[in-house]
């Protein structure tokens, strides 16, 4: 039994034991990981075509920017698209905890890539990196805010990538706990009440199909456009 709408985000209250609820995320994560290397071994189907449709659209991301010159980077933002797709959409699965709406598993991914960038940054040219800092053409009394404002701006870069991941998560499955809740006790009220709850959460589940993969879709577009500051 929950104790409120965000006892659904605790890991040790679950409708299923602390053991199950693993073992059917890292199930389900590896059987997504089969259907897409199922290309190797069978004839493409309507399902790899739509899978390697979503794959090259994040890859064709990658090459616009300067990540193109980075060797593995597309590699890594196209295996990380596919990953944070399979992961939101397994934490819209009844009894199944959402490992997305953490800041636990958005940081452990938004902070070591972005992390690696800047000291890859760094390690390449100093100079240069250190000059990006300071926009050309301003005043040179303001030379010191400007560097200043920009160091903070990259430093904050993982906490607002990761933030703005779980946030959207988190509020996409408070909002279908709520109406779950109501929707429940609504069963033994008024039938045209629960109808209208159902057609309401069938309705809003498929919204959070979308922003499962629009919010996976801009965790990886900022972190290529992160690749732009690399000298």
């Amino acid at each position: 039994m929950m104790l409120d709408i965000f006892s659904s985000f605790d890991p040790g209250i679950n409708l299923i034991n602390n053991f199950t609820s693993p073992l059917l995320f890292w199930t389900m994560v590896s059987a997504s990981i089969m259907l897409f290397s199922l290309s190797l071994w069978s004839t493409p189907s309507n399902l790899m075509i739509l899978m390697n449709s979503v794959t090259k659209i994040m890859n064709d991301q990658g090459t616009r920017t300067r990540g193109l010159h980075l060797k593995g980077f597309n590699i890594v933002i196209v295996s990380l698209f596919i990953i944070i797709i399979n992961i939101n959409l397994i934490g819209l699965l009844p009894a199944v905890f959402s490992y997305s709406s953490h800041l636990l598993f958005t940081l452990s991914f938004g902070m070591p890539l972005w992390l690696a960038l800047i000291l890859s940054a760094i390690a390449f040219n100093t100079t240069s990196w250190i000059a990006s800092l300071l926009p050309g053409g301003a005043p040179h009394w303001l030379n010191p805010f400007l560097v200043l404002i920009e160091t903070i701006s990259i430093s904050v870069r993982p906490l607002t990538l990761s933030f703005r991941l779980a946030a959207n998560m988190s509020a996409g499955h408070i909002v279908l706990t709520l109406i779950g809740t109501y929707c429940a006790a609504s069963m033994f009220s008024s039938l045209i009440g629960l109808i209208v709850l159902f057609s309401i959460q069938m309705g809003y589940i498929m919204f959070e199909i979308g922003i499962c993969l629009i919010q996976s879709y801009i965790f990886c577009l900022l972190l290529s456009l992160y690749a732009d500051d690399h000298p």
